[in-house]
């Protein structure tokens, strides 16, 4: 698989997730299923992309007790995602549990940790009692996730450079919070342009509304999969 790009389907609507993969397809490899849409649609929507020869990245975050966690992921597995990710906040016991539980039926998914979302900064973080840097943070927590025998991570791309050096080159790290130049007048935060954040060592790029709220989706997918080539 060549292309870095990741188009995020955020709809809960399944003709509208069916009409962008079948837009997209075979130019973007690999799709985006959050909570919003699983929770709506369910493995059906899976399935549908699968069958356009697509991969499938599941986005749910897991975060739970180790036991939980590891009883979801086996769930998670049976639909063959290519990557599958949970939260780190929940700590080493429970990445490890993902882990096993992955192996444990056989799976080849990717279990990807989840760092800091790009929703939050510095302030955010000391409301909930996180007194370092986001820096600090997301690398410890990258740390602790590739330990615990993760594949990769998510961290948000203006973190990836110090993360890249203190990972190594084998480790994933999948970026999302990439946007065009100017204001998009949304939550992401912490942002950078795709082909920056690929060259500070990001291994994929999720991009959302900048390809799905495009007036040509297919144009707006194949400039960043060129970009970034």
């Amino acid at each position: 698989m060549e292309s870095k790009l990741i188009v995020a389907l955020d709809t809960d609507d399944m003709n509208v997730a069916a009409d962008m993969v079948a837009k997209l397809s075979p130019a973007v490899e690999i799709f985006k299923v959050g909570s919003q849409l699983f929770t709506a649609q369910g493995p059906q929507v899976i399935k549908a992309i699968q069958q356009k020869g697509a991969q499938v990245f599941l986005d749910l975050k897991f975060h739970d007790i180790p036991n939980t966690v590891s009883h979801a992921v086996e769930a998670a597995c049976s639909y063959n995602p290519l990557m599958l990710t949970v939260h780190t906040l929940g700590g080493s016991k429970m990445l490890q549990a993902a882990v096993d539980a992955r192996d444990h039926v056989g799976a080849e998914t990717m279990i990807l940790g989840v760092t800091i979302l790009t929703s939050l900064d510095k302030g955010q973080l000391e409301e909930i009692g996180l007194s370092a840097s986001v820096n600090e943070e997301v690398s410890c927590l990258a740390q602790m996730a590739k330990a615990a025998g993760l594949d990769g991570i998510v961290a948000s791309p203006q973190e990836v450079y110090i993360l890249r050096q203190g990972l190594g080159e084998d480790f994933v790290i999948v970026t999302p919070g990439i946007r065009p130049a100017g204001p998009m007048g949304d939550d992401q935060r912490r942002t950078m342009g795709a082909k920056e954040a690929v060259l500070a060592g990001a291994n994929y790029i999720v991009v959302g509304r900048p390809i799905t709220q495009a007036d040509d989706p297919f144009s707006a997918a194949k400039k960043i999969i060129e970009e970034t080539e």
